[in-house]
């Protein structure tokens, strides 16, 4: 990485560049008695009391104090993704909401209050798109009260890796003691390869709504709520699919696909852990697929947590590639107003 300018390293970025890419380099303590150069490439999310933060695409924050920085400059946006069907940020997050709604919502700006009785955060938490239409301290507030009614925590769920995404106010959120729990990778791939992936599906049924047998298979619920049961089921079309298993016995394996437009979002794809890499996850996948090719839709993504490797690694050999990363960033204690 190229800092130099007639062969001297030089620092020509300042406070008044928050908010851009920036690509930087300091002197690190090695550990062993010797100092070593490190890059660090992402957003300038804060220059405060000496100190730089940095978000990487990842969501992952670097604090360099002001004194150990050699070099610095501002570095063109990262450049757009060719792999995989062509997408914002901003519309693959929409999508996904529309997907995975939440039982009760309400505006604030260009904001949106999501609650569904505490199941799963990405249904109990603001999408924080936009302009909140306050300042953001009084933002929080009304987030930390609205939440504090519902006997919920208060989650903000904030996009970063990609064009538009919103690694400053991730980088405000945590000087303000938000803590960052939870990290989601959104992938993307095109539809029609995934339809292949099972030569037979003649095994796997389709249905409108889960029964108490998908949900016997279902790890984040087996006993459903009434709101874990109402957000499985919204979505603007929604298909549940189900392998099943030993007589008596749950399902091998499950999954859900919701079609909207042209997207077709994946998720609750599980398989009885003693009958994996046997090609279970596939056909369901492959089922689904197919009714979301008949419905018109021609791309999907799926969202699969960062620490998740298992799965990570089987949406690689699937053709799924990273898009942009989210996370859940969680109020301090003590916000409730």
């Amino acid at each position: 990485m190229d800092f130099t300018a007639g062969g001297r390293l030089e620092v020509t970025i300042n406070a008044s560049d928050v908010g851009k890419r920036v690509s930087v380099r300091r002197w690190r303590d090695a550990g062993d008695g010797t100092e070593r150069f490190t890059d660090t490439v992402g957003v300038l999310t804060s220059w405060a009391d000496g100190v730089l933060q940095i978000t990487r695409r990842s969501g992952e924050t670097v604090r360099i104090p002001e004194s150990a920085l050699v070099a610095g400059k501002v570095v063109p946006a990262a450049p757009a993704r060719r792999r995989g069907p062509a997408a914002s940020a901003a519309e693959l997050e929409r999508v996904a909401a529309r997907a995975w709604p939440p039982l009760e919502s309400a505006p604030l700006g260009e904001w949106l209050l999501r609650a569904a009785g505490g199941f799963t955060r990405r249904a109990n938490s603001v999408l924080a798109l936009g302009d909140p239409g306050l300042p953001l301290d009084t933002a929080l507030e009304r987030v930390a009260a609205w939440y504090a009614e519902r006997g919920l925590p208060a989650y903000l769920q904030l996009s970063t890796g990609a064009e538009g995404t919103q690694e400053r106010l991730a980088g405000e959120l945590e000087r303000r003691g938000w803590v960052r729990e939870v990290s989601v990778e959104i992938r993307i791939a095109a539809l029609a390869p995934l339809a292949d992936l099972a030569a037979d599906t003649e095994h796997v049924t389709l249905s409108r709504t889960p029964d108490d047998q998908w949900f016997a298979r279902y790890q984040r619920s087996q006993r459903p709520s009434p709101e874990a049961r109402a957000v499985l089921a919204g979505g603007p079309s929604v298909w549940f699919a189900t392998m099943p298993g030993e007589e008596g016995e749950p399902p091998a394996a499950i999954g859900r696909c919701v079609a909207d437009g042209r997207w077709a979002g994946f998720t609750a794809v599980e398989v009885d852990p003693a009958r994996r890499r046997q090609g279970l996850g596939s056909a369901v996948m492959a089922a689904l697929a197919r009714r979301a090719l008949e419905e018109g839709a021609s791309a999907a993504y799926l969202q699969v947590e960062t620490d998740n490797d298992g799965a990570r690694a089987l949406y690689d050999g699937m053709g799924f590639t990273t898009h942009h990363h989210y996370h859940h960033w969680r109020a301090p204690e003590g916000s409730r107003s």
